[in-house]
């Protein structure tokens, strides 16, 4: 007995979700005819990758401990999936979808859902006020302190005046402008006027005290065994000296320092050079002065731009006083004239207007009548710090060569020195021939170089220079022709 076997269903289930009637619907839309099969293929594809986005967003929902996925969710699928996020829908702002009333006509239609829509009555927009939109966020840079005080700018907050400040300003400025001086009694402006004074002079004493309780408890210490390692000079503490100097050269962190150090030489070189004549001593703790303020500015860490109106005041006072111990007086005047260098060379490419304003100052010290030697010297020296063409102004063309040779022919007090230092001077403009040949006064040329270094540089000078003919000749040219 044989049985047939049972014939299979014809008729097609349906696919999936996503029906291929729908992608027929878009194709038809797009003008694009498709058959049966493709439609049914791009529907299994588009449910295939919605099922994706949906698995991706799930993992997102279940991670943010939430049983509702949100339209968050789906975007942050998309972009795992590297696909173009969905806009116009945020999780903020959820819309609210309604489900509309059935079709009579139509009662095989399935449910349908839309957007309600907001009703806003104009009447009430018109009768509320309008809301002005704020200024877009945007950033500045200003100053919070500079050097520890807060500056008055707007950005700032203001600082808050007290009551019995009030009251003193008000009784000032009533007594400076006139008015109300009947209501005020006689004395009162007086006492006040003291007490304002008094109050600024501990408000100045609280924050110097303020800045110096901001040092750590290592810089203060450090601060002491430096100065007390430097000062006073003697020659059992060398090694600790060098050691100190050293440390000032190369060692990084000391930027809150340097404000401190510079006052304490700026101190220390006022109170060494304000008697009259000064003592080896005193010679001695100028050159550690000077050694202090080289090795700052050889130290490479340290931002000493800000500080250079409080450095040199003292290198210039030791470059151009009168009365330095002789012993050190050269000595002296070069180094500061070397570090004055240093100084120009480091930071007038910042500033431009230093290195005229330093010369204008050197050179009144060498050309104004009534100035010593030992002034006369440290200005020549100081020019040979600035360089070249300040040494041809002050000494060539401005004369200053000659007012010194004038000086020594007159006699007076030894001026070996000052005579060296414009030797010094002149050997920047040109360097010295090692074989030396005197000018030929019989030559109408070396003659006429005669003559103009006598214009130049005065008699004195001119004859120290005719034994070398080559260099006379450079500085004679040097100081131009008539």
């Amino acid at each position: 007995m044989t049985t047939k076997p049972k014939s299979r269903a014809t008729t097609s289930q349906p696919t999936g979700v996503y029906k291929a009637d729908s992608v027929k619907d878009v194709a038809e839309i797009l003008n694009i005819t498709i058959s049966d099969t493709v439609a049914g293929a791009l529907a299994s594809d588009v449910e295939y990758r919605i099922h994706q986005v949906i698995e991706e967003a799930a993992r997102f929902m279940r991670h943010g401990r939430r049983t509702t996925m949100n339209t968050s969710d789906i975007d942050q699928a998309l972009r795992v999936l590297n696909i173009e996020p969905l806009y116009g829908h945020s999780s903020h702002n959820p819309p609210v979808f309604r489900r509309a009333l059935p079709f009579p006509n139509m009662p095989a239609a399935g449910p349908v859902y839309f957007v309600e829509d907001e009703e806003i009555d104009f009447d009430r927009v018109l009768r509320e006020d309008k809301v002005t939109l704020p200024k877009p966020v945007s950033w500045t840079a200003h100053w919070l302190a500079v050097e520890g005080v807060q500056p008055l700018v707007p950005e700032n907050p203001p600082a808050i005046p007290r009551e019995s400040d009030l009251a003193k300003n008000g009784i000032l400025q009533q007594a400076v402008n006139g008015t109300g001086a009947g209501d005020i009694p006689a004395n009162a402006t007086t006492s006040v006027i003291a007490a304002a004074a008094k109050k600024q002079q501990e408000q100045q004493q609280q924050q110097q005290q303020l800045v110096k309780h901001v040092l750590s408890r290592e810089l203060q210490l450090y601060y002491t065994r430096l100065t007390s390692s430097l000062l006073p000079p003697s020659s059992t503490d060398f090694a600790k000296r060098t050691a100190a100097l050293a440390s000032l050269r190369s060692d990084a962190g000391l930027q809150a320092l340097l404000p401190y150090l510079i006052r304490w030489v700026g101190e220390g070189v006022v109170g060494a050079l304000k008697e009259g004549l000064q003592s080896e001593n005193d010679g001695k703790v100028l050159e550690v002065y000077l050694d202090v303020i080289s090795a700052l500015l050889e130290n490479t860490t340290l931002f000493v731009e800000p500080y250079l109106h409080q450095i040199l005041p003292p290198i210039l006072s030791t470059l151009l006083h009168s009365n330095l111990p002789p012993t050190h007086a050269t000595h002296l005047r070069t180094s500061s004239a070397q570090t004055l260098s240093r100084l120009l060379t480091q930071h007038s490419t910042t500033y431009p207007s230093l290195s005229p304003r330093i010369m204008k100052t050197l050179l009144l010290a060498l050309i104004a009548p009534g100035k010593s030697k030992g002034t006369r010297e440290g200005a020549i020296r100081g020019l040979v710090g600035v360089g070249k063409e300040a040494v041809i102004k002050g000494l060539i063309e401005g004369g200053g060569a000659k007012l010194v040779g004038n000086e020594c022919l007159a006699g007076g007090e030894d001026a070996n020195a000052l005579v060296n230092s414009v030797m010094d001077a002149l050997q920047v403009v040109h360097v010295p021939s090692d074989m030396a040949d005197s000018l030929d006064m019989s030559n109408p040329v070396d003659a006429g170089v005669a003559d103009k270094l006598k214009e130049v540089l005065g008699d004195y000078f001119a004859q120290k220079l005719s034994g070398d003919a080559t260099w006379a000749r450079a500085i004679a040219e040097a100081g131009g022709s008539d």
